[in-house]
C-alpha cells in the first residue's frame, strides 16, 4: 500500500506539472481567434492560472525541482535517473518559455562540486600520490577518445566545425569548453546551439552508463563497497587483538615507548590485571606472558603480533562503560597539535586508539594532528577520562554545526582562484572557473582541517544537503537555459547532431572503462568515479552517489576532474584547428 500511495503521488504530480505546461503553451496550428476589439490601454492582460504559478520564477524552480525528483524516481529494468530527472523537467518548462530565478545554476554547481571536495580532500591527496599517473593517464585517454570521437562524426555527417566544437563541449558537459570554442570562432552562436542539443545526452548518457554498465557486466556494487571498504583511498577495517608478550627484548620495556608499534599504526591501549583489562599508564611495561589488548589496522596487526609474541585465546572483563569514551574535538588547547606534543598518555592517562574524521577512522600515531571535529576514541580510567574531555573541548553539538563564515570564504576563495588566467599553448588562457576553483579549495581544506583560521569541517549531513540541492539546481538552470532553443534547433539541424552527440558521449565512456580496468588494473567504484570526473559530469557522479554509500567514486572523481578540465578546453581548440582541414 506504501508504494502504491508513492506511484499515485507520483502520478498526480506529473501530470499537474504537465497540465500546468501545456496550458501555458500556445497550441501548434490552433485557428486564430477574430481579432477582438482594442482592449483600453489601462486594462489588464488576461492570465490563466499556468501562467500565474509558472510566470513566478521562485514557484517555477521548485515546480521543476519536484517534478523531475518524482520522475527520477520512476525505476525501469533497475535503472533510475534519479536526481537527473531533473533535467527533463526543466527542459519542458524552458521550452514553453518560462525561466527561474537567474544564476541559480550556478549557485548549484558551485555547491556541489564544493562539497565534492570536502568529501574526498580527507583522502584525496593519499590517492592520488599512489594513482595519480594512473588517473591522469585515464582522463587523457577519455578527452583524447571524444575529440577523436567529435572529427569522425564531424567528417560523416558533414557538420561545420562551429557546431562540432559546441557537441564537444556539450558531450563532455564542460563549460569552459565551450567558452574556449566560442574565443577561437569569434563568439559565432552556432557553438551555443550545439552544445545545447549535445547537453541533455551529455548529462541522461553518463547518469545511464554509471548504473546499466556495472548491472550488464555482472557487478553488485553493494558488495564492492563491502569489499573495498566505505571511505576507499587505502581506507583498512581497524580491528582489536589481544596478545601475549613473548618476545624477551621487551621485557621491562616502557609500553609507551615502543616505536616498533607506531610504525605499524596500532596502539596498545590495555594490559590484563586478574580477571579484566585495564587501561594502559605511563608506566606500565612489557612483562613475560603478559595479555595486552592492541587496536591497528587489520592488515597491520598481524606484524604486531608476531613481534611481540602471539595472539592470546585468554578472556578478561572488558569495562567499555566507564574506561572508553568518544570526545569530539574543539578546544583551540588541542586543535592543529600533534599527539606527541600534547602527550596524552602522561597528561590524563589515556591512550587515543582511533580518530573519525569525515566518516574515515584511522589510527592515530604520534604525530597525527587533531583537527576539528575529530571525533577520538579515549581508553583511561574514568576521572583522566573526564578531564581529558574538558581539556578537548567535548560538545557533541560540534558534530552537526556548520561554520557559515569558513564556507562562504571557502567559497569565495575558490571563485577568486577560478578566475585567475592560466596560459596554454598558442598564446591563449584558461581559468578553472565557477567549478574548478571551489573543488581545489575544498580538497586542501579538507585535507588540512583548517588552514588560518578557515575550516573544512561541514557535518556529513550538510554536506550531503548542499551536494543534492546544488546538483538540483544546477540541472534546473541547465535545463531551462536549453529547453529555449532545442527543439528549434533540431527542426533545423535534423537528427544529425543527436546521433554525433551519442557517439562523442557513448566512445569516451567505453575507451575509459577499458583503459581503467584492462590496462590500469582499476576498481570498479574508482573506474566509474573517474569515468564521470573524465567527462566533466557532476550529475553522473550524483547518480552514483545516491545507490552506494561510499566516497571513493568521488575521490577518483575529483583526482581525474581537473585534468580532464584542462585537457577538454585544449580539445575543442585542437578540434577548430583540425576541422576546416578535412
Amino acid at each position: 500500500m506504501k508504494h502504491l500511495g508513492m506511484k499515485c503521488i507520483l502520478l498526480l504530480f506529473l501530470a499537474a506539472a504537465a497540465a500546468l505546461c501545456a496550458a501555458a503553451a500556445p497550441a501548434d496550428g490552433a485557428p486564430s481567434a477574430p481579432a477582438a476589439p482594442a482592449a483600453a490601454p489601462d486594462a489588464p492582460a488576461h492570465k490563466s492560472a499556468a501562467d500565474e504559478l509558472l510566470g513566478n520564477p521562485m514557484i517555477a524552480l521548485f515546480v521543476v525541482i519536484g517534478a523531475g525528483m518524482l520522475f527520477g524516481r520512476i525505476t525501469v529494468f533497475g535503472v533510475s535517473f534519479g536526481s537527473s530527472g531533473v533535467i527533463f523537467t526543466a527542459l519542458l518548462l524552458g521550452g514553453v518559455g518560462y525561466g527561474i530565478p537567474g544564476g541559480i545554476g550556478s549557485l548549484g554547481l558551485v555547491l556541489f562540486v564544493y562539497c565534492i571536495g570536502l568529501t574526498a580532500g580527507p583522502t584525496f591527496f593519499r590517492v592520488f600520490k599512489q594513482e595519480g599517473a594512473n588517473l591522469a593517464k585515464l582522463g587523457a585517454a577519455i578527452i583524447a577518445a571524444g575529440a577523436a570521437a567529435t572529427v569522425v562524426c564531424a567528417w560523416l555527417f558533414k557538420v561545420p566545425v562551429d557546431l562540432a566544437a559546441g557537441v564537444l563541449a556539450g558531450s563532455m558537459t564542460s563549460t569552459p569548453a565551450l567558452a574556449s570554442a566560442l574565443d577561437a570562432l569569434n563568439h559565432n552562436p552556432n557553438v551555443s546551439v550545439g552544445y545545447g542539443i549535445a547537453y541533455v545526452y551529455g548529462v541522461v548518457g553518463v547518469v545511464l552508463f554509471v548504473q546499466l554498465a556495472p548491472r550488464l557486466l555482472g557487478y553488485n556494487l553493494d558488495e564492492e563497497v563491502r569489499r573495498a571498504g566505505k571511505g576507499g583511498g587505502g581506507a583498512r577495517r581497524i580491528e582489536r587483538a589481544v596478545i601475549e608478550v613473548l618476545n624477551p627484548g621487551l621485557f621491562g620495556k616502557l609500553i609507551s615507548e615502543n616505536s616498533f608499534t607506531a610504525t605499524q599504526r596500532c596502539q596498545i591501549s590495555r594490559v590484563g590485571r586478574g580477571d579484566r583489562f585495564v587501561p594502559v599508564t605511563p608506566d606500565t611495561r612489557f612483562e613475560e606472558g603478559q595479555v595486552l589488548m592492541a587496536v591497528g589496522e587489520d592488515d597491520r596487526l598481524p606484524a604486531l603480533v608476531e613481534f611481540i609474541g602471539r595472539k592470546s585465546d585468554k578472556k578478561f572483563f572488558l569495562d567499555i562503560e566507564t574506561e572508553r569514551l568518544r570526545v569530539v574535538a574543539t578546544s583551540p588547547q588541542v586543535l592543529d597539535k600533534t599527539l606527541r606534543e600534547l602527550n596524552l598518555l602522561n597528561a590524563f592517562g589515556v591512550t587515543i586508539t582511533r580518530v573519525e574524521r569525515n566518516t574515515v577512522a584511522l589510527v592515530p600515531q604520534a604525530d597525527t594532528v587533531l583537527q576539528y571535529g575529530d571525533v577520538l576514541t579515549a581508553i583511561g580510567e574514568p576521572k583522566g577520562l573526564q578531564e581529558f574531555s574538558a581539556f578537548a573541548g567535548h560538545r557533541t553539538r560540534a558534530l552537526d554545526e556548520t561554520d557559515i563564515i569558513s564556507l562562504a570564504v571557502g567559497i569565495s576563495l575558490g571563485l577568486l582562484i577560478g578566475m585567475i588566467p592560466l596560459g596554454l599553448p598558442g598564446g591563449r588562457s584558461f581559468s578553472l572557473g565557477a567549478a574548478g576553483g571551489p573543488l581545489m579549495v575544498a580538497l586542501v581544506l579538507a585535507h588540512f582541517g583548517s588552514i588560518g583560521g578557515i575550516r573544512g569541517h561541514v557535518p556529513r549531513a550538510a554536506r550531503m544537503l548542499m551536494t543534492e540541492m546544488g546538483l538540483v539546481f544546477f540541472l534546473a538552470g541547465a535545463g531551462v537555459q536549453a529547453g529555449g532553443q532545442f527543439m528549434e534547433v533540431l527542426r533545423q539541424q535534423g537528427p544529425s547532431l543527436l546521433v554525433m552527440g551519442f557517439f562523442v558521449t557513448t566512445v569516451p565512456m567505453l575507451v575509459g572503462y577499458i583503459v581503467a580496468r584492462r590496462f590500469l588494473h582499476m576498481g570498479i567504484l574508482e573506474t566509474l568515479g573517474a569515468i564521470c570526473g573524465g567527462m566533466t559530469c557532476t550529475p553522473g557522479l550524483g547518480a552514483l552517489s545516491s545507490k552506494i554509500d561510499s566516497d571513493i567514486p568521488a575521490i577518483s572523481y575529483a583526482a581525474v576532474y581537473p585534468v580532464a578540465l584542462i585537457l577538454v578546453t585544449l580539445a575543442a581548440q585542437i578540434v577548430v584547428q583540425v576541422l576546416p582541414g578535412l
